[in-house]
């Protein structure tokens, strides 16, 4: 008999993809490092909407934000718009468990919309007046059987849960900093693991286990770090934190960014120390032979790339993540280097991955890629693989964001009512940190035309295609 391989998949918010890249940011993580030496790490792993509720419902769901629900950040302002993961979406998580999985998720959820008990017993209204902690009732954990989380809470030193059967009001309230207290808990479903009947799994008679750990940081507060933590990156000059060449190192954003990136760079440091740990418990249990391991994130932050700090815009510092895996299984080098792998294609292939392809809802709408990055068969010579990219407008002064990215260009457009349609075009291969923005009209016609291809094979509705499609014909 085959054994089922169980899954241990960590995401850490706002952690970019240069983290871990030969040459990208002057930050240490060596467990990852080893992670992916072991394993291999996808150059080409895309956050479609590159912020953190959007993201992760397409991660949970495999679909796209309109048929999931989730088009903005959700907050007690969206969730008036309708805006949460809705009850109904499916969810690889659902399917593991019906397969017979253990399900177990620990940390940051952000998919909940917030209902006004949450003001009281959740964190609590900010300075704005909304508030961003749900709770999750127990027909909305989406598969989740194991349950030791909150919905959004930037106190990484003083976090909150809520855990199992536990009713909005009982709360659970730690001391210490999350990410390593979530490890800890972790690191308690991992023996449990170890120790049932079989030696694989939490449920009776060792059925395999998919456990999902989700960390906070590195996200702000960045200063909020754990005791002992990585000093040294404070006294690197700001040509060293901010090595890339679209960050204006004379502007005032970037002596703000270089302040944030010493202390964005221990908190990664930190991170990499939970991933040990975890990596060094799976061996000590035996799990490690059978575990697939994934370490990804939600979206990157600029870090005064562009003159922007934070995310949720289509450069490559946001929109570019983490995907280190190792498994049971050997990955294919080549596919890991070349493959675009998007927000929505998560969820069938870590089903894919985990031998379930045949239990994949219909209603997901991304592409498995489990049998292309296991064996390398199957890759175009082409462009043929993309990621679209969405932003959604959050007030009358907002673009209507969409975008195409393959391995090799990026084709972002911009639609307003009253100030028409912008187009972004950038070759990632000769400008990588994009840097020129191509204006040629025919180049940007075909991928305006590939963008109106995607948008309607994908059956997604813009407010800019019409426009769009204007562009199109105009040659």
């Amino acid at each position: 008999m085959v054994e089922q391989p169980n899954l241990l998949f960590v995401i850490a918010d706002q952690f970019r993809a240069m983290c871990l890249e030969p040459g990208g940011d002057a930050v240490s993580t060596p467990f990852l490092d080893a992670l992916a030496s072991d394993g291999v790490s996808l150059a080409h792993a895309v956050s479609s909407y590159p912020v953190c509720s959007p993201h992760r419902a397409m991660m949970m769901s495999g679909q796209y934000p309109a048929a999931n629900g989730v088009t903005h950040n959700v907050n007690s302002e969206t969730a008036t718009w309708g805006v949460g993961l809705r009850p109904d979406a499916p969810s690889w998580a659902a399917v593991l468990r019906d397969a017979g999985y253990a399900t177990g998720y620990i940390g940051k959820w952000h998919l909940e919309a917030p209902v006004p008990a949450d003001a009281i017993y959740g964190t609590g209204p900010l300075e704005d007046g909304r508030y961003w902690d749900a709770y999750s009732p127990l027909d909305r954990r989406h598969g989740f059987d194991f349950w030791y989380s909150y919905g959004c809470c930037d106190e990484h030193l003083t976090p909150h849960y809520w855990t199992g059967h536990a009713e909005r009001h009982e709360r659970v309230d730690v001391q210490g900093w999350s990410a390593g207290h979530e490890t800890d808990v972790a690191l308690d479903f991992l023996r449990r693991a170890g120790t049932a009947p079989g030696g694989s799994g939490t449920a009776p008679g060792g059925a395999p286990f998919a456990l999902t750990v989700s960390w906070n940081p590195p996200h702000q507060p960045f200063d909020q770090l754990p005791e002992g933590y990585d000093t040294s990156y404070a006294g690197l000059p700001a040509s060293e934190l901010l090595n890339r060449p679209n960050v204006d190192l004379d502007s005032d954003i970037s002596r703000e960014a270089a302040g944030i990136a010493a202390l964005y760079y221990a908190a990664v440091s930190a991170i990499d120390v939970q991933v040990g740990r975890l990596l060094q418990a799976l061996e000590e249990l035996d799990l490690a032979r059978n575990t697939l391991v994934i370490f990804t994130s939600d979206h990157g932050q600029q870090m005064g790339s562009h003159s922007l700090l934070y995310k949720n815009v289509p450069y490559e510092e946001s929109m570019r993540i983490p995907f280190v895996m190792r498994g049971p299984e050997e990955f294919s080098a080549k596919a890991a280097a070349t493959t675009v792998l998007s927000s929505v294609d998560i969820a069938p292939t870590l089903l894919g991955l985990l031998g379930v392809a045949h239990s994949i809802p219909a209603q997901m709408h991304g592409r498995n890629l489990a049998p292309l990055l296991c064996t390398g068969a199957g890759l175009a010579p082409d462009d043929g693989e993309a990621a679209l990219y969405f932003y959604y407008p959050r007030n009358a002064e907002d673009e209507d964001l969409r975008g195409l990215r393959t391995r090799t260009t990026k084709f972002i457009a911009g639609f307003h009512p009253e100030r028409g349609l912008t187009t972004g075009l950038y070759n990632l291969v000769d400008d990588p940190f994009e840097l020129d923005n191509i204006s040629d009209p025919v180049l940007v016609r075909s991928h305006a035309a590939a963008l109106e291809e995607a948008l309607s094979a994908a059956d997604q509705q813009w407010t800019g295609a019409p426009a769009l499609r204007d562009l199109v014909a105009s040659a």
